[in-house]
């Protein structure tokens, strides 16, 4: 079976959890995706050292995720129902256009830089 790949924007990251005494790690990050009339809203589960590449993301990057879907099945005892669970595991993932990330220092600077240019008799506007 091949991986596939969403697209979306980032809309949620969290933190990175850790479970159990061997200390599996895992971190959702949720793409939004505008559908028409309506918001679609897909959560990804990086896991184990994939948790450390979400560092690199922000929230607002349009992203492509290369991903597995993993299923389980779970039972709490043979007298109750069955329940089963699918998750959208990243492989990886690439920024197509990143809008997230931007700092108060960004948005000062380039108001310097703008000042500094209206103080020029030879500014081209």
């Amino acid at each position: 079976m091949s991986d596939s790949t969403v697209r979306g924007v980032v809309h949620v990251i969290e933190e990175t959890k850790t479970y159990g005494q061997k200390g599996f790690r895992k971190r959702l990050v949720v793409l939004e995706q505008e559908k028409g009339g309506f918001t679609n809203y897909i959560p990804v589960e990086f896991i184990k050292d994939g948790c450390d590449t979400v560092d690199e993301m922000n929230l607002g990057d349009d992203v492509e995720v290369s991903y597995r879907l993993s299923g389980r099945k779970w039972q709490r005892d043979s007298n109750s129902d069955v329940k089963y669970f699918l998750s959208l595991e990243a492989m990886s993932y690439i920024v197509l256009s990143g809008y997230g990330g931007v700092t108060g220092d960004a948005v000062e600077d380039a108001n310097s830089a703008f000042s500094e240019a209206a103080d020029d008799e030879d500014a081209p506007f």
